[in-house]
């Protein structure tokens, strides 16, 4: 209930001043061609704000999960992460809520080492773990950023 009341500040705060954006959702596809047919938006749009689907360690023109362990993963994920923001007049410094799923909660301090040097504002977080993840991939983020520039 808080998080829904905090979300819908959040959506009338950052497009107060655009009445004719207001809610317009646009369903991204990827702007990589090889991921054009994934089953989902690689990004949702809405008042100036982007919504990504989870990202893995998965290297995008391969399609496979790098090697290396949990900081190799963890550092292709937010790289996959940060060209999707880029492609939508976006970047890492504009993340206000990241969601991290491990699959295994001990290589937490191990993530957070990569993590802290790409997440230098220190947005929201959320950490869990899970059994499972796609591709038995060690680490999944998704996040949600403004678009464009944001004031330090």
């Amino acid at each position: 209930m808080k998080s829904t009341i905090l979300f819908s500040i959040i959506i009338t705060l950052l497009c107060s001043s655009c009445e004719e954006h207001k809610n317009t959702v646009i369903f991204h596809k990827s702007h990589e061609p090889q991921r054009q047919n994934i089953p989902f938006s690689e990004v949702v749009e809405t008042n100036n704000l982007l919504f990504l689907s989870g990202q893995i360690g998965k290297n995008h023109n391969t399609g496979i999960l790098v090697e290396g362990g949990i900081k190799a993963e963890t550092k292709q994920t937010i790289e996959n992460i940060q060209a999707i923001l880029q492609h939508h007049d976006s970047g890492l410094e504009n993340v206000v809520k990241c969601t991290v799923i491990l699959n295994d909660i001990n290589e937490f301090e191990s993530f957070n080492e990569v993590y802290t040097q790409y997440f230098t504002k220190k947005s929201a977080r959320t950490t869990f773990t899970a059994e499972k993840l796609a591709a038995n991939a060690s680490v999944e983020i998704d996040v949600i950023a403004v678009k464009g520039t944001v004031a330090n």
